[in-house]
């Protein structure tokens, strides 16, 4: 091999390090961003059981049982 060869080689090389070295960083930024959003969907997930809970436990509608209503005045 020529030493301009060899050069060329070893340029490559520190190309591609470079290369792995940035596709490392963002793996490890969007595997935080990742975590960050499960942890998020987790919460809003309980969340949304808390309201479901209230809402099951609510009467089904703030008018008052027709039974228990006296008829209208023109009976």
């Amino acid at each position: 091999m020529t030493e301009q060869h060899t050069v060329q080689l070893q340029q490559r090389i520190d190309d591609l390090e470079c290369k792995v070295a940035f596709q490392e960083q963002t793996i490890d930024e969007l595997n935080e961003a990742l975590a960050q959003q499960q942890l998020l969907i987790n919460k809003m997930k309980d969340q949304m059981k808390y309201v479901v809970g209230k809402m099951k436990n609510m009467e089904t509608s703030n008018m008052a049982d027709p039974s228990k209503e006296p008829p209208p005045p023109h009976y």
